[in-house]
């Protein structure tokens, strides 16, 4: 059943909201942000992006379908805190082994239920993405306030080597083995790896500090980079990598995360966001082939590119390859030499696992751009 402690929630500019405590008892911290899906909680609370993150569910009804041991996207909940209207009392799912309360007890995550969670949202779509707290422990909103107003702001924040595999690891190829793939864990995804593994792709996973000689010992045929939680303009060395495999000419690919450091990495700015992209639901446009995917995404920083014209680098000439339709936000990258192709980016999630799947092919533009590679070596 749900708690029926009450709770409070604080936002730094002193509005407050009221409910019930849910998940675990205490208090915590982050950056408010709010995600417009209606389903796949559990993939965005074990997404890394959101580490140190409190996710308001603009979606009203949260935990129908309880929580399972497959659905995971890491190996934990990442995110700092949860704030929901009408968690539901009881899951409806053959796949569901337990409620979503109690794995939210069972991880020490802090959540409040029972609050206008749209009210909540259109106050940080008006007033910016901002700290938070939510305290099951007391009822004190100056108290609460008074420790927001001492917590990091998400601009500056380095937040990868948190997240990242201490080891590296491999996914085996499913099936023939085609390529051989380096991927830079920034705060990956488990269904990432799979998606490459499905186009016979042998993944090694790697830490974020690895070195260029840590890529290369591997004899990869294209660099990956992943999501990831914190600020770009921190990524320097993320950055560094990158140039390192595009002077090699390493086929390389980057999403959400991946495409600011490309972008950095190319000699463009990042910035904040207003409130940010984090849902299901986002239209954006391919301008390559005028396609239309709905997209899952999950960013508060973007790349500053032009639109509309291509920029000569020293790795090649760039242009914006995708757009958001609901902002004009850069939402992927290409870079070319010679009139093919070297690596791409997107700022959205094509391995979504809750889905939409309709950017799923933009893996198999990458097992393209790696054929072509090898193709061209011999």
């Amino acid at each position: 059943m749900v708690s029926s402690s009450p709770a409070i929630l604080v936002l730094e500019d002193g509005r407050v909201f009221r409910g019930d405590a849910f998940g675990a008892i205490g208090e915590t911290f982050g950056e408010a942000v709010f995600a417009t899906g209606m389903s796949g909680y559990q993939e965005t609370l074990t997404d890394p992006s959101y580490y140190r993150q409190v996710v308001i569910a603009t979606a009203p009804h949260i935990g129908n379908t309880g929580w399972n041991d497959e659905d995971d996207e890491s190996s934990r909940i990442w995110v700092a805190g949860y704030a929901v209207r009408d968690p539901s009392p009881r899951p409806s799912n053959w796949r569901s082994s337990r409620t979503l309360e109690s794995e939210l007890v069972s991880q020490q995550i802090v959540g409040i239920s029972g609050i206008d969670t749209r009210a909540l949202t259109r106050h940080l779509r008006e007033r910016g993405s901002m700290r938070v707290g939510i305290s099951s422990l007391s009822t004190d909103t100056d108290a609460l306030l008074a420790k927001v107003l001492e917590q990091p702001a998400m601009e500056g924040a380095d937040l990868v080597a948190m997240v990242t595999c201490a080891e590296p690891y491999v996914v085996p190829a499913q099936g023939e083995k085609r390529f051989t793939v380096a991927a830079v864990d920034l705060g990956i995804k488990s269904n990432t790896p799979r998606e490459l593994a499905e186009r016979g792709v042998e993944v090694h996973v790697l830490p974020a500090s690895s070195t260029f000689a840590d890529v290369t010992a591997i004899a990869p045929d294209g660099v990956f980079f992943s999501n990831g939680p914190g600020d770009p303009s921190t990524a320097g060395h993320a950055v560094e990598l990158m140039q390192q495999a595009m002077r090699a000419d390493l086929p390389v690919f980057g999403i959400c995360l991946g495409n600011q450091v490309l972008g950095r990495a190319l000699g463009f700015g990042t910035y904040k966001l207003k409130y940010g992209h984090r849902g299901i639901n986002q239209p954006v446009l391919d301008r390559g082939s005028n396609r239309i995917d709905i997209t899952s995404h999950n960013h508060g920083f973007a790349v500053d590119a032009p639109r509309n014209e291509q920029i000569e680098t020293d790795f090649g000439t760039v242009h914006v390859s995708h757009i958001c339709l609901n902002d004009d936000v850069v939402e992927g990258l290409e870079v070319t030499r010679d009139g093919k192709l070297t690596a791409f980016s997107v700022q959205y999630h094509p391995e979504a696992a809750a889905g939409p799947h309709d950017a799923e092919y933009l893996f198999d533009r990458f097992a393209d751009l790696m054929s072509a590679h090898k193709e061209g070596a011999h």
